[in-house]
């Protein structure tokens, strides 16, 4: 999907000569796409899962210790992956730019939804000219660095969030694009253990969202790939009521985050993935694991004072795959990914604290929109305490595209 900004704009940016936007918006034409996938999964564990999340593989929901969910062994068919979606372009007139929308849902519940077979929103954006608006990927994420994988929820070490937001491309070129963005703020706090210190017994903390998050991204296209650094800036905020009593106090920390990442093209289709990403109150926006802010023992000054702080919790992903295709036919994909964060000394014994993920499949497309496959998968959970759980799973997934261009 192209989209270019009109020249008076560029102009008034003083950033990009009109040259590089060579395309009359008298060219463009109206079209409209209806498309999507049917996709149903068996999936087999030789352990046990949080059952609210079986049909995904996430290390944060692995049992830890072994039997805290129940019996292992557990199997799960689901069509939670199935997905419908509709793209466009509407010519907006002679001399301004096309709007590009999508409007895209799959049936994987989440939240209060978790475990549910339910509508789920994916996209909801327009786009004009440098102006897009609406809930899609973060400005913070590489979605062209997710791996060839039918597991739903894939490596839990990259940053993987749809976030609402104000997005503004203000360079572009063929081979280069800057843009910032402020988006949807969305705190993960942990209380931690603070109910167990003196004077907090009653205490009731809670996420507190005053300012959006501010993101930026810059990209540079090759022959070769792509490669890929953006960063986030966050006010991770709370509020605190010491007793049911109280009025609510608030608090924040700074959250902050780079992630680099890039593919690379090897053969006819092969692609080696790569993302590495550091930061702090950021977990909220990886693909899984870890809380955004929690509290810490700090000095508790004057006579009375609490002896609680709060910090925003570190954290560092990685991840590294490779998509190769044998032929025409047949594919495979291949790779290891992890989540560690820096536990606070308030956080309960049982936090997150790593998780990890690898993974090798054989996909087959025998026709024309048409692919079955098989997937084993290994996940690892360590909780702040140092209690770990595993599990291996295997999954095999069929998948029918459907779609029609009007």
């Amino acid at each position: 999907m192209k989209v270019f900004g009109p020249s008076a704009l560029l102009a008034m940016t003083g950033m990009l000569g009109a040259s590089a936007w060579q395309v009359a918006w008298a060219e463009e034409t109206r079209n409209f796409e209806i498309y999507g996938f049917a996709m149903a999964d068996w999936i087999q564990d030789t352990k046990r899962v949080d059952p609210s999340w079986q049909d995904a593989f996430r290390p944060s929901r692995i049992a830890a210790p072994e039997g805290e969910f129940g019996t292992n062994g557990q199997s799960s068919l689901s069509v939670k992956q199935s997905r419908f979606g509709v793209k466009g372009v509407i010519p907006t007139g002679d001399s301004t730019p096309p709007i590009n929308f999508k409007f895209e849902f799959d049936m994987f519940g989440v939240g209060a939804d978790a475990g549910k077979t339910t509508i789920r929103l994916r996209h909801a954006y327009g786009e004009w000219g440098q102006l897009l608006a609406g809930q899609t990927h973060s400005l913070f994420m590489d979605i062209d660095v997710f791996p060839n994988v039918i597991d739903y929820w894939g490596p839990p070490g990259m940053v993987f969030f749809r976030n609402v937001q104000f997005r503004w491309t203000a360079y572009r070129t063929a081979n280069d694009a800057i843009a910032v963005a402020i988006e949807k703020p969305s705190n993960d706090v942990d209380p931690g253990t603070i109910r167990l210190e003196q004077g907090l017994e009653s205490s009731t903390v809670r996420a507190d969202q005053t300012l959006p998050d501010f993101t930026a991204q810059y990209r540079h296209d090759d022959n070769w790939g792509h490669y890929q650094l953006a960063m986030i800036l966050r006010r991770v905020g709370y509020e605190y009521q010491v007793t049911p009593a109280d009025a609510f106090e608030k608090g924040s920390q700074t959250g902050w985050g780079f992630d680099l990442s890039a593919a690379i093209n090897f053969l006819e289709k092969d692609k080696l993935l790569l993302s590495v990403v550091h930061g702090a109150g950021i977990a909220s926006y990886m693909n899984d694991g870890g809380m955004d802010i929690a509290p810490i023992t700090a000095p508790t000054g004057p006579p009375g004072a609490l002896g609680v702080g709060s910090e925003a919790v570190p954290l560092t992903g990685v991840m590294a795959y490779y998509d190769h295709y044998w032929n025409s036919m047949w594919s495979t994909s291949v790779g290891y990914s992890s989540t560690q964060v820096a536990n606070t000394d308030l956080q309960n014994t049982t936090a997150f604290h790593k998780g990890q993920y690898a993974s090798i499949n054989l996909l087959m497309y025998p026709a024309a929109k048409v692919m079955v496959g098989v997937e084993l998968m290994y996940g690892k959970l360590t909780n702040n305490d140092g209690t770990t759980g595993n599990d291996v799973r295997f999954q095999f997934s069929a998948k029918y595209d459907f779609g029609t261009k009007l």
